[in-house]
């Protein structure tokens, strides 16, 4: 089965928040997966949108495949690193916030 693959890494998004959004996209047709990620109000659905165009257009470059006839096969959100950064409490004290990343990985291919 011929595949395209398209990667997107150190996103800003936490990658539980992430993996909502892919659970919407998952073995489906591309075109509806993308609307659903257009009409879907999550910050990760927009990021995740920029990605599955990249792999529909992979497909269309490398394995001449015509857009209506891709499926999601695969949706992954990997943990990027953490950015560790510090808050001020009280008496002089520290409470750490963690700023999430995340890493897409979308693969595409014919039905």
């Amino acid at each position: 089965m011929k595949q395209a693959i398209a990667k997107t890494k150190y996103v800003r998004v936490s990658p539980r928040k992430a993996r909502l959004a892919a659970g919407l996209i998952r073995n489906q047709n591309a075109i509806e997966a993308l609307l659903q990620l257009r009409y879907s109000q999550l910050k990760a659905g927009v990021l995740l949108s920029k990605t599955l165009n990249s792999a529909m257009a992979n497909a269309e470059q490398t394995l001449d495949v015509r857009r209506e006839d891709l499926k999601v096969l695969e949706v992954r959100v990997d943990e990027g690193p953490t950015m560790k950064r510090a808050k001020s409490k009280c008496r002089g004290g520290r409470m750490p916030i963690l700023k999430r990343t995340s890493h897409f990985t979308i693969i595409v291919g014919e039905e």
